[in-house]
Parts: structure tokens; sequence; C-alpha cells
């Protein structure tokens, strides 16, 4: 699961840095109703949807002057917003023991007779930009992905396709040896084909620790776009294509006949691959992930919000990246 952003209890199948799965989806993801030591009651929404199905608020729970509720409303907005059947209200922003940290607690529902009400919580901390919940810390505000879109902005500079301009930009990071990165290309693919207003870029995120042939794969992969910049896509469906071939005494082997395909000289591009430049390269684009909190492949950026590449239902991912574009006021150039 992601481990720094809360995708509204979506599920993530994905290879991980370190080779362990982290769990839960932090504040975010609505957990199950737990007893309060403040004693707040959950309740069944009744047959006829109201305007507000939620216990009422009680102002002795709000203690904590930070965050205020139109703040969390914002955060939670740009979680869930684009859920049009998810209904939250916050229910207690609270003083804790520790010096300037709040805690948040919210109900939340999907819309319909008799769904059932669930709780969540997260703690912010003092300076109002970080929540934590489950052992995970992401940024929160009004506006949580703003900073992590202007580093992809300054920082993305991996082979891209797409449209020019960096108004919608979809950042994936991958690793060419992991199983779910090749099974999200064809989401990948249909996003560019829905969203022809986005620039795609690509960046390298070999999980060398879980897969041996990750980093050279990507080493030929800065080669292939330095020699011909329209071949890399090529070379990297090609590697995906022959990805069970990635062995201990087959990978250089698979490489090659990978870089064949798209009409480039094998031999060039292993030099190249091996060159100090190149590996400078790869760990550059490994270094860009690591600051925006990526820990496993495939992740997608999508203007600063990170989502699974795999392991959502494609129509969901849609949704968000529309969401996500209305939020920043950018047209998507979809048809309508």
């Amino acid at each position: 699961m992601i481990s720094r952003q809360m995708v509204s209890s979506l599920l993530l199948a994905g290879c991980v840095f370190g080779g362990a799965a982290m769990h839960g989806q932090a504040a975010a993801g609505a957990q199950q109703p737990q007893q309060q030591s403040s004693g707040l009651q959950l309740q069944k929404l009744g047959d006829q949807q109201q305007a507000d199905p939620f216990p009422p608020a009680n102002p002795k729970l709000f203690t904590a002057t930070s965050p205020t509720t139109d703040t969390v409303n914002s955060f939670l907005k740009s979680l869930w917003g684009y859920d049009a059947n998810r209904i939250w209200k916050v229910a207690a922003i609270q003083k804790t023991d520790a010096p300037g940290v709040s805690k948040v607690v919210v109900y939340v529902a999907e819309r319909g007779a008799n769904a059932k009400v669930q709780l969540t919580q997260f703690f912010v901390t003092p300076d109002g930009k970080h929540a934590i919940a489950d052992g995970t810390v992401t940024p929160f505000g009004a506006t949580p992905f703003a900073d992590l879109r202007q580093l992809m902005q300054q920082r993305a500079d991996g082979p891209a396709r797409g449209a020019a301009g960096k108004d919608l930009l979809i950042v994936e990071f991958a690793d060419l040896q992991c199983p779910h990165c090749k099974e999200a290309q064809p989401s990948v693919d249909q996003l560019m084909k829905d969203f022809p207003n986005a620039r795609f870029v690509f960046e390298n995120f070999p999980l060398s620790e879980i897969h041996p042939a990750a980093f050279l794969a990507a080493a030929y992969g800065v080669c292939v776009a330095q020699q011909k910049s329209d071949a890399f896509f090529p070379y990297v469906q090609a590697v995906f294509d022959t990805q069970a071939s990635l062995t201990e005494d087959q990978t250089k082997p698979t490489l090659a006949a990978a870089v064949t395909k798209v009409g480039l000289d094998p031999a060039a591009v292993a030099t190249c691959a091996a060159a100090p430049a190149t590996v400078d390269k790869v760990n550059a684009s490994l270094k860009l992930g690591e600051d925006a909190g990526v820990d496993q492949t495939p992740l997608l950026i999508v203007n600063g919000h990170i989502l699974p590449a795999s392991g959502m239902p494609y129509e969901t991912l849609k949704q968000i990246v529309q969401f996500q574009a209305q939020q920043d006021g950018v047209s998507t150039g979809a048809a309508k």
C-alpha cells in the first residue's frame, strides 16, 4: 500500500522497496468503528438520505485551534472529492499531550440507505504540514499536493510523451523488472488516450534489492533515450514483453534483443550503460523518487498526487486524474 499518501481505501498491489508491503491507507482510509474515550457514537444512516446523516458534532471535542475544520475538509476533499458517493464530517479536533500535535477524528460513509458510518482519525504536526496515522506521514493542508507538484515540474526530466506543457503532469516511477509495472502499462497507455493535454514522464526507480536486473535495464533505457529519443518507450515495452528472461544468465542477451528491436546497436548501448554518467542519471531518478516519498513501483504522481498505477480499477484512476485537473484548474483535453 502507499505509505505516504492516503488514497481513499484503494488497494495497491505493487513492487515494494525493501521487499515488504506497507500497510494501511493512513488517515484517509476509513477504519472500522472503534471505541473512543471521547464517547463518539456511531449510527447507521436512515432509509431516507438526510442532509447531514452523521451524529451531531460536540463542541467540547474541538479543543485545538489548529487545524481548522475548513482546512481538514479541504484536505479530505483533495483525497476523496473525486468520489461523489463518499461523504464525511469532522467530528473532533483535539489537543493532545504532545505540544502542538492535534488529533482529528472524522465520520465517513457512502451515500445511500442504511450505509454504515465509519470512523477514521489522524494526527497533525505542530507546523500543520503533515498528517500522521498508522506510523505513516503524509503532506497535510488545504492543498496537500502543491509542493510535490512543484518538485515534479522542476526535476522530473525523464523520457516524456504527450503534451509539451506541464500543467497536467503525470510522472510514472517504474522498475523494468517489476511485474506490476508491466501489468500497469495498459492503464498508462489508456490515460494518454483519455487525457491528450497531459504530459507523461517516465522515471526509473529500480528496486535492486529485489530485482537485480532492474538497474542495468534502466541504464540501457537511459542510453536508448539519448541515442534515439522516440525509441525509449518501445524499448520499455520490449523489455516488459521479455521480462521473464531477465535472469542471472539471460539479462544481457534479453536487453540486447530489446535494443536491437528498436533499431539501435546493442554493443554501443552496453558501453554507454556502463559509463559513470549513465549510472549517475539512474541514481538521480532514484533520488527524485526518494525525495517524493516513492517506496514502491509502479506509482503515478498526478500533479503531485501519488496514485497506484496497478491494483486500482481504471475508471477510478481516470476519475481521480480528472478531479485533480479540475482542482488545479487545468484542461485535460478529454472528449466530452
